[in-house]
């Protein structure tokens, strides 16, 4: 049996940060981020990948109700498209 293919993902975020993921065979198509806004002014960041744009969207719902729970003043939730990299 063949071993799959190892490669290396990248997202670019709308402001600009770029998250490298790698080296994998997983077939990941989008990464996502919740950037959430405490009230003391700092700052907490969540991400992870998934397989599929819809299962990236339906993390969403639950997005805002952990913002309830812990009482984040706000937060964005985004999405970006995962593409390989060359090599």
């Amino acid at each position: 049996m063949a071993r799959a293919k190892r490669r290396y993902l990248t997202a670019t975020m709308p402001d600009g940060y770029v998250k490298r993921i790698g080296p994998t065979a997983d077939p990941l198509t989008h990464y996502w981020r919740i950037v959430a806004q405490l009230d003391n002014g700092k700052t907490e960041v969540f991400w992870g990948h998934t397989r599929s744009l819809a299962e990236a969207k339906k993390l969403k719902g639950p997005a805002g109700d952990g913002a309830k729970m812990r009482g984040w003043k706000s937060y964005v939730f985004e999405i970006a498209e995962l593409v390989e990299e060359p090599v």
